[in-house]
């Protein structure tokens, strides 16, 4: 048997090996114009498909060049602010909404939303014995893990989990929107129970409620919440629900979905890529760096002394020494981020129910003097401003929502639009994703087995 030593000893030598044979030279992507990251150039994604579901502008493009502009967020045609008013407008939860419009394509009428929400609040709770089958036996320590084998998990409680007609799709994509909340909500209390050592509350859905109430009630020992508490969370929901075909979680379900596979494969490969800390873990990262920021400012009102550690931040001489700011900047966005600029109205009327509008005003700071110091630090006129990421989890911590749970929310809100892509590559695709990689190995002579060294 070999000894927990001997396996350490023989891992760290095969690592040494892989590390001196997988390394590409830098300069083979530029000799052979590969899109790393499937970008182009100019910073813009590789057009790779055409999609009806979802649309990110942060830019036009005017004789080939990028011109900034104020950020929006489109689903189905329509501007999700739209969707966020007319939610207030009615005193409605929206996510629900928002997720019809996904699915469907057109928006409901309250009829229709009525008999959605009834559907969904009908599959919140789990099938019979799951719950101790497949979230309590088997406990795990990253929420996201927990929810991935729940959805592979589902499969074997669907009568037709291989049917691939739209149909079919539709029934599974609704019970996994509705099963989402409860999945990350039962997840948590069983880490709690199993790794932190804690009580474990295990509260049953009320089909009546919202997707973000029953969240709300489902994590709290007391399921108690505000009507701002669920409101500020269905804001998040809303917002996080799709942002086009091309971001890492969403061409993922598309490149599965192409393979011809099942609705839960798909859906678990998603989930996998949005744990990711490029992706849904970016707003940990976030209230991570303001943690060692309030730590290491005295004065948070002093801008001067804020800008210097920013500074420090930018420089790589402070923080995890990255140069990075967490929650500065996208990929698509330049002037503004639509998520963002609406989270932080809300984070503010939550910061003065909370009495955190010191701290509110912090971030508030950090948010108008960064893109000033990136840009003297890098020499760059790229434009930047602050992402979603910057204030959700702000948002989060102020309703008591623990770290761990940070990317499951998202995840219980982009299920709406992954159903909608998987949906949309079943109808409209047709051919399965097969980009090139260019080989740039030598071909070398091969050792006999007995003559190697």
């Amino acid at each position: 048997m070999i000894s927990s030593k001997e396996q350490h000893s023989i891992i760290k030598k095969l690592e040494k090996l892989a590390i001196v044979n997988d390394p590409i030279n830098p300069d083979f992507y530029s000799k052979y114009d590969v899109k790393r990251g499937l970008r182009n150039a100019n910073g813009t994604g590789v057009l790779v498909g055409l999609t009806r579901i979802g649309d990110v502008v942060g830019y036009d493009i005017v004789n080939g060049e990028k011109i900034p502009v104020p950020g929006r967020l489109v689903y189905r045609g329509y501007n999700v602010e739209d969707l966020i008013n007319d939610a207030r407008k009615n005193n409605q939860f929206g996510f629900e909404q928002s997720a019809y419009l996904l699915l469907f394509g057109e928006l409901p009428n309250k009829e229709n939303l009525a008999k959605f929400n009834e559907y969904l609040g009908e599959f919140r709770t789990l099938p019979p014995n799951f719950t101790e089958d497949m979230i309590m036996k088997a406990p795990s320590n990253d929420i996201m893990n927990k929810i991935a084998r729940g959805v592979l998990a589902s499969y074997s409680y669907d009568e037709d989990p291989e049917g691939r007609d739209p149909g079919n799709v539709i029934r599974q994509s609704i019970q996994l929107i509705a099963r989402f909340s409860t999945l990350a909500a039962y997840g948590y209390q069983a880490k709690r129970r199993y790794f932190d050592g804690t009580s474990m509350y295990i509260h049953n859905p009320d089909p009546t409620l919202s997707t973000a109430e029953n969240f709300l009630r489902l994590i709290r020992p007391d399921t108690n919440y505000t009507k701002l508490e669920a409101e500020t969370l269905d804001l998040a929901l809303i917002l996080h629900a799709e942002h086009g075909g091309g971001n890492n979680s969403s061409l993922t379900v598309h490149v599965v979905s192409s393979a011809d596979t099942d609705t839960y494969s798909a859906i678990a490969a998603a989930v996998g890529s949005l744990k990711g800390r490029r992706h849904g873990g970016a707003n940990i990262r976030v209230v991570e760096m303001m943690d060692d920021i309030k730590a290491n400012v005295k004065d948070w009102k002093d801008e001067d002394e804020v800008r210097a550690y920013i500074t420090k931040i930018a420089k790589k001489e402070a923080f995890d020494h990255t140069g990075l700011v967490y929650g500065m900047g996208h990929a698509v966005y330049t002037i503004s981020d639509p998520r963002e600029v609406l989270l932080k109205e809300k984070a503010k009327e939550l910061a003065i129910e909370k009495g955190c509008l010191v701290e509110y005003e912090l971030y508030n700071l950090i948010e108008r003097i960064t893109p000033q110091i990136i840009t003297e630090i890098h020499h760059s006129d790229k434009q930047i401003c602050a992402n979603v990421d910057f204030y959700s989890g702000f948002v989060y911590t102020m309703l008591n929502i623990p770290r761990e749970l940070f990317t499951p929310i998202f995840a219980i809100s982009r299920i709406a639009g992954w159903s909608a892509h998987r949906i949309e590559e079943i109808v409209s695709g047709g051919r399965i994703y097969r980009p090139a990689y260019k080989n740039v190995s030598e071909e070398r002579d091969f050792i006999p087995l007995l003559d190697r060294k």
